[in-house]
């Protein structure tokens, strides 16, 4: 950021009064412009007990398998924005049960939310970002080219939960390492 959206003139980074950390702030105007995270809606679209991927065909991670989800717009609720995703990349239509995972991602400034999900039909195909849509059993899931270590550990949740058919929520942050790893870090325990 470089210049201010309110009065066109040039931004510092500073801490503003009684505030805990450097924002942009216009020098003009004294317009304080936050950053937040971004919201990342998902779904986890099941039929019995298989669960539809999609193999991405962008980047980042093209060519990988994920769970159909992306950007949160605004103007929707994190259940429009999933099903919205679901449609978009699947072209699957889904009946959301509630929110079943949900990470951090400091490093990226992001926050990613799963919501458990029935396909209404098996009508689905590739959509615009995606290279194909498949439903999966536990056993044929291609688990080293998964995508996302945030769908990967949605994904091995969702089969330990099945049996007993109890889908508790559960959260974790996932944070970089200093030799650039990805330490999925759930939030009932400590590092």
């Amino acid at each position: 950021m470089k210049y201010c959206h309110t009065c066109s003139n040039k931004l510092s980074i500073k801490t503003p009064t009684n505030d805990d950390r450097e924002r942009f702030v216009c020098e003009s105007c004294g317009e304080i412009h936050y950053q937040n995270p971004n919201i990342i809606v998902c779904s986890l679209p099941c039929y019995e007990d298989q669960v539809l991927l999609c193999k991405r065909s962008i980047e980042p991670r093209y060519g990988l398998w994920t769970l159909p989800g992306g950007f949160m717009e605004n103007n929707e609720t994190t259940h429009e924005g999933a099903s919205r995703e679901t449609l978009e990349e699947a072209c699957a239509r889904i009946k959301i049960h509630g929110l079943y995972t949900y990470y951090s991602l400091p490093y990226i400034n992001q926050v990613h939310m799963f919501f458990r999900a029935t396909l209404l039909d098996l009508n689905f195909s590739a959509g615009a970002e995606s290279l194909e849509v498949e439903l999966f059993k536990e056993k044929d899931i291609p688990w080293d080219e998964i995508a996302f270590p945030a769908v990967s550990n949605t994904l091995k949740h969702y089969y330990n939960d099945l049996p007993g058919n109890i889908f508790p929520v559960h959260s974790a942050d996932i944070i970089l390492t200093k030799d650039k790893q990805r330490l999925i870090v759930p939030h009932n325990s400590t590092v």
